[in-house]
């Protein structure tokens, strides 16, 4: 879901267990599989009532709680009062847990545009909905990018970006490039909100304060004959109002979709 093609994964723990597997699709390790309902889940754990789902569930919880990196084969053992490599036998590495754990948290995207649906419009949805997503999910954003969407929901929402595109008249691969960009851009924007809004919390001081001190150091800082255009900006003020929450999204949204509207326009 990230950015278009690119999915959640991790140089975690190594293989154990079940290891990575090829699957049906060639690539897909068992877990996944799993999620995909093309393999069968085990049926027995070494402890009644463990089952992948526990484990990614508790996972999740853990990682809401208190952030990715508290994540770990032995940590989620614990949290089910298990051993670790008991684990293994449902996930083969932590990066296995990292997929499955951003397509739990991510869940379906909303249904499908109608036919006939504008392509903006549709779009706008379809970033403004992954933007929740990642908000409620602020971890997600520490998982680093390994690979292609491998899971049943991130690629629900890549065949709603496409679904969305359908009546754009934009080639294939020039719809797989809009996704990636429209998807890496709500990424981006997520994670710079959430570090600055990280910076913010830890000052314990209001938004707006935080900001003013900013601009009240760099006015200090920036010589107005070395940096003539930083000094105009800060002279105009725009450094002592805070913007509505959604202004730099909703910026970046518009003018990334109005590079977009030639492609289509010329495509018709």
């Amino acid at each position: 879901m990230a950015d278009g093609r690119g999915g959640p994964g991790s140089a975690g723990e190594g293989d154990r267990g079940g290891g990575e597997g090829r699957g049906a699709g060639g690539f897909l390790p068992p877990s996944v599989e799993a999620a995909w309902g093309l393999r069968e889940r085990p049926s027995k754990g070494p402890k009644p009532g463990l089952t992948l789902d526990r484990i990614v569930d508790t996972a999740v919880r853990v990682a809401a709680a208190e952030g990715l990196d508290a994540v770990s084969m032995g940590r989620i053992a614990k949290e089910l009062g298990v051993s670790t490599m008991s684990l293994y036998r449902y996930v083969g590495a932590k990066r296995e847990l990292y997929i499955l754990m951003q397509d739990v948290a991510t869940g379906a995207p909303p249904p499908l545009p109608a036919p006939g649906a504008d392509w903006r419009e549709a779009l706008e949805r379809w970033a403004g909905a992954m933007r929740e997503v990642y908000h409620r999910n602020l971890w997600m954003l520490r998982i680093p990018l390994s690979g292609p969407p491998a899971t049943p929901n991130t690629v629900a929402w890549w065949e709603w970006a496409m679904v969305a595109l359908a009546d754009s008249g934009l080639d294939e691969g020039t719809k797989v490039s809009v996704v990636m960009l429209l998807g890496g851009f709500v990424r981006n924007e997520a994670l710079m909100m959430a570090d600055l809004a990280a910076v913010i919390a830890a000052s314990g001081d209001a938004p707006e304060e935080v900001l003013s001190r900013y601009g009240q150091t760099l006015r200090r800082l920036a010589d107005p004959e070395r940096f003539p255009a930083v000094a105009r900006m800060l002279d105009s003020g725009v450094m002592d109002e805070q913007d509505e929450p959604d202004h730099e999204f909703r910026f970046g949204l518009e003018r990334i979709l109005d590079g977009i509207a030639p492609l289509v326009e010329a495509a018709k």
